[in-house]
This record gives structure tokens, C-alpha cells and sequence, in this order.
């Protein structure tokens, strides 16, 4: 274990770039700057986006034609944009310098740390692919939700590397493994149907001129209500994960931070639905459901 502290340290460090990049996402849909670069890998023909107007290249009305928001140059949504893309690009660098490091360290002594680590680098890479897709597609709804599943994908792999390292003893629970399974479930079919309705809340948002933020809410559809209605699965899975394994003492925090974000998640879901979609509540929910999803996951990591 002593030997594969700093190893642990940097997949640790890895993991938190991955919600670092998630929160970043969020902040761009926050913001409506997923088109602020309309091109990919560059920005407006540039690997280092203008400034100003003046900036722009010549034939600049080329990529403001495939903007969602609107055919200008607006510098707060192109360096919004051009920031989270730096985010995971460094988060590349980061998972390939895993990769090599788990490479150096495992590939004699246990090379299934190591296939794990070039499934991440491979995953980051696909997501880089899916990244210019989203862009290409002017954030194709499809496209974005997968988007988001495969992050969720990419922070799970660093908790099993770190699991697998850290040789805990699993617990005898096959039911409680079986119930964390299905909140696992439950939770990614919330997220997909909260992608949705962020669709939705960004066509309104449009139709209205970014203007009028108590009126998003009231026109949303039924895929509102069904995504509202299905929390609930959410906290009465969360509540029978905490039953069932009350009197084991050592799944004990876990069990209650999971509570805890449901909580919270909950919390700002509300704060948008009541409070006319306030800015800040949207990444912040969905980093909540991010880390609530993965903390099931990890949790359901010491079951057997």
C-alpha cells in the first residue's frame, strides 16, 4: 500500500479533474456558451481565441452563422467555452501521464491496473471525438446526453483502479449490491431524463431572448413532471440502501453521504423549479447528480 501512495494520490487527483471538467460543462450550459468556439479543435480558426471583435479573422461570419444564440461575437461565451475545452484537454495530458506511470509500475505485476488505465485514456479520447461531434452538430441533444454519460464513465474508472489498489475486503451483502445496482440504474436514467429537460430549458430560454427566467419552468412539458416525479425512486433507494445496511458499521459513512447529496441534489433541483432557474443552481445540480451517481458506484465497489 506504502508504495502505491503517490500512485494513488494522482488517480485520486485525476478523479477530481474529471467533476472539475463536469462542473465546467455545467457551467457552459449555465451560460449558453456551448457554440462560443463554433469550430473544433480551434476557435474561430484560432488555437487561441480573440478578445475582441477586431480579433475575429476575416471570414469570421462563417462560424457566427453556426452559433445557437445568436449570429455576434460575444467574448464571455467564447472564453467560457475555449476554458472548458483547456480544462479537458488538460485532463488528458493528466490520464495519459496515468497511463504511462500504470504502464511503468503494473504492466509485470498486475496489468489489469493497467488495461484499466488505457480503457480511461481511450474513453477521454472518444470523448474528445465526441466533443467536436457535439460542436459540429450545434449540441445535438443525443449527442450532449451521451456526452455526459461517457464523463460519468470516465470518473468511474479511477475508483475502480483505486479500489482494486487499496485490496479492501468486500463485504458479504448480495442484496445491498443488488439495491446499489439499481439505484445506479435509477440515477443514470434521471440524468439522461435531466438532460432532457435542460434541452428544453435552453429552446425556451432561446424563444425568450435569455429574458423572463420565471416563465422557463411553467412551459416546460411533461418530461418535467416525469423527471420531478422520478426523484422520488431516487430517495426511496437511497433511503433502503441506509436501511439495509444499517448495522453494518463500516458502510456507515458512505451510506450517509449518499444521503447527504440525494439531500442536496434535491435542494437545488428545487431552487430551479421555484426559484426561476436561478444561474448558479444548474452546475451546481448537476454536479450533485454527478458525484451522487458515482458515490452509489463506489459504494457499490465493497459489496460482493
Amino acid at each position: 500500500m506504502g508504495s502505491n501512495r503517490k500512485y494513488l494520490q494522482y488517480t485520486w487527483f485525476v478523479t477530481i479533474m474529471v467533476f472539475l471538467v463536469i462542473l465546467a460543462g455545467g457551467v457552459v450550459r449555465m451560460t449558453q456558451s456551448g457554440m462560443g468556439c463554433p469550430d473544433w479543435p480551434t476557435c474561430f480558426g484560432r488555437w487561441i481565441p480573440p478578445t475582441s471583435a477586431e480579433q475575429l479573422p476575416p471570414d469570421f461570419e462563417k462560424y457566427l452563422k453556426t452559433q445557437d444564440i445568436d449570429h455576434t461575437f460575444n467574448v464571455y461565451h467564447t472564453w467560457i467555452e475555449y476554458i472548458n475545452r483547456l480544462l479537458g484537454a488538460l485532463l488528458g495530458v493528466f490520464i495519459f501521464i496515468h497511463f504511462i506511470w500504470s504502464f511503468k509500475k503494473f504492466r509485470k505485476s498486475n496489468q489489469q491496473i493497467v488495461l484499466l488505465s488505457l480503457f480511461l485514456l481511450l474513453a477521454v479520447g472518444f470523448q474528445g471525438w465526441l466533443g467536436k461531434k457535439v460542436v459540429d452538430h450545434n449540441l445535438a441533444v443525443v449527442k450532449v446526453t451521451i456526452h455526459m454519460l461517457v464523463a460519468l464513465l470516465i470518473a468511474a474508472v479511477p475508483l475502480i483502479i483505486i479500489y482494486k489498489l487499496q485490496a479492501a475486503k468486500k463485504i458479504e451483502a448480495k442484496f445491498l449490491k443488488y439495491l446499489s445496482y439499481s439505484l445506479i440504474v435509477i440515477l443514470l436514467v434521471q440524468i439522461v431524463l435531466g438532460t432532457q429537460v435542460r434541452e428544453q430549458i435552453d429552446e425556451i430560454s432561446k424563444s425568450l431572448k435569455y429574458q423572463q427566467r420565471e416563465l422557463w419552468i411553467s412551459r416546460l412539458d411533461d418530461m418535467f413532471i416525469i423527471h420531478r416525479s422520478f426523484s422520488w425512486l431516487v430517495v426511496i433507494g437511497a433511503i433502503a440502501l441506509w436501511f439495509k445496511s444499517r448495522t453494518i458499521n463500516s458502510l456507515q459513512p458512505g451510506v450517509l453521504f449518499i444521503l447527504a447529496v440525494v439531500l442536496a441534489t434535491i435542494i437545488a433541483g428545487l431552487v430551479m423549479a421555484f426559484y426561476s432557474v436561478p444561474a448558479i443552481a444548474q452546475p451546481l445540480h448537476l454536479l450533485l447528480a454527478s458525484i451522487l451517481v458515482l458515490s452509489v458506484f463506489s459504494f457499490s465497489l465493497r459489496l460482493k
